[in-house]
């Protein structure tokens, strides 16, 4: 009612409401009642001590009905409510917020309070979309997820005979990191069609190809990933890294995950994210996404791009992550005189042996062709050379 059509006199209590709300709960058999808004019912009076005794009043009475009972209220100046007693009679309160950071829009959600319960207390975003809303919690709780002893292939036979079980373990992060033109988008390529070959659903992030240049440009290193477009074994999602912010875009691929349920996730490059954000900002919000991927159990595969001389080490996405990962192979480009090689090597990979060799590696029409064991040139005491090769299990061939 507008202020101008009110006439106080006596006392005011909501007794009227109770009468209304008490019908239409028993006319319907209702074990749920919203008031949105709560400000409504008291805009009109000015007496704060009233206020807040029906406001109390109220509270109970919804209690005692034995109904579950959403009440919307407007945050005030210096309170989380108008009146400043909502949030002290309520059982459970729920703050949402919606703000503007470097122009990204983000609405996020934080339980206050819940009496009884074990809650998170920590900021979480949400999306609103067509399909109504999606909560992301920051994190699990514990690490308690499951883990498997199963071998997947990298996609490339090569590769896969420098680890000692013959590839990945299901459900890992691997890590891919290089500098520009060292072929990261290929291995993720391979991953992908490796995994596609198993009959295997493959849910691609690539923040700097569409879809149709990212096929186009696999096909012409021999792998066609066309087939797999069209059988819907793989699923790729292209999109420029400022379209959202860091959340909003771990939402998205949390609602991929659940309308497309693939085995394998590649994110190709994540170093595009520190446009968005700073290196905790990014290592927060990767470390959110592993965290869910093996919950799931899906395999996941990240790129991403290195700089010799890095400009500002706050931002090196790798050493942001690299402690998360499970598996780091590192590629390098090299300049020999008027050539240029590329090689690998694995850094890490928890959970299984690997060689520690540095392989040269070259990229052809067929694909990768990842080259033998490389020569060392040793100089002996008597001034003879003596050549050896390293093995992928470490013990000395001379040749």
């Amino acid at each position: 009612m507008e202020r101008t059509e009110i006439q106080e006199t006596g006392e005011y209590d909501l007794e009227g409401l109770f009468i209304r709300l008490n019908h239409a709960i028993d006319s319907i058999g209702a074990k749920r009642v919203v008031l949105d808004t709560i400000e409504s019912l008291f805009s009109g009076l000015n007496n704060t001590a009233i206020l807040r005794s029906e406001i109390r009043r109220l509270f109970q009475w919804l209690r005692q009905k034995g109904v579950t009972t959403i009440i919307t209220g407007e945050r005030g100046e210096t309170t989380l409510t108008r009146q400043g007693l909502e949030e002290y009679v309520s059982d459970c309160v729920i703050l949402l917020d919606f703000r503007v950071i470097e122009q990204i829009a983000t609405r996020r959600l934080r339980i206050v309070k819940y009496r009884g319960s074990t809650h998170g207390t920590n900021e979480y975003p949400f999306l609103i979309d067509e399909n109504g809303v999606s909560v992301l919690p920051i994190t699990s709780l514990k690490l308690t997820h499951t883990t498997s002893a199963e071998i997947i292939s990298t996609g490339l036979p090569a590769l896969d005979k420098l680890f000692n079980g013959g590839g990945y373990y299901r459900g890992t992060c691997t890590l891919v990191t290089g500098a520009t033109g060292t072929a990261k988008t290929i291995l993720a390529a391979y991953f992908a069609q490796g995994s596609c070959r198993r009959k295997e659903k493959v849910l691609y992030f690539s923040f700097e190809e569409s879809p149709d240049q990212l096929i186009r440009n696999m096909a012409s290193v021999g792998l066609n990933l066309k087939p797999y477009v069209k059988s819907k074994l793989l699923l790729i999602h292209s999109s420029r890294p400022s379209l959202h912010g860091l959340e909003m875009h771990l939402l998205t691929l949390h609602k991929y995950i659940l309308e497309f349920k693939p085995h394998t996730v590649i994110i190709d490059p994540i170093s595009s994210l520190i446009t968005i954000g700073s290196r905790g900002e990014v290592r927060a919000m990767l470390s959110r996404l592993m965290d869910m991927l093996k919950m799931h159990q899906i395999s996941a595969f990240f790129t991403s791009l290195t700089h010799e001389q890095p400009i500002n080490y706050n931002l090196l996405p790798e050493e942001a992550i690299s402690s998360l990962v499970d598996t780091w192979v590192r590629l390098r480009n090299e300049e020999n005189k008027k050539d240029r090689t590329r090689s690998l090597y694995i850094e890490k990979s928890r959970g299984m042996g690997h060689s520690s060799e540095i392989r040269d590696f070259i990229v052809t029409d067929e694909g990768i062709k990842i080259m033998k064991a490389s020569i060392l040139a040793k100089q002996g005491e008597n001034g003879t050379e003596k050549a050896q090769t390293l093995s992928g299990n470490g013990s000395n061939y001379k040749s």
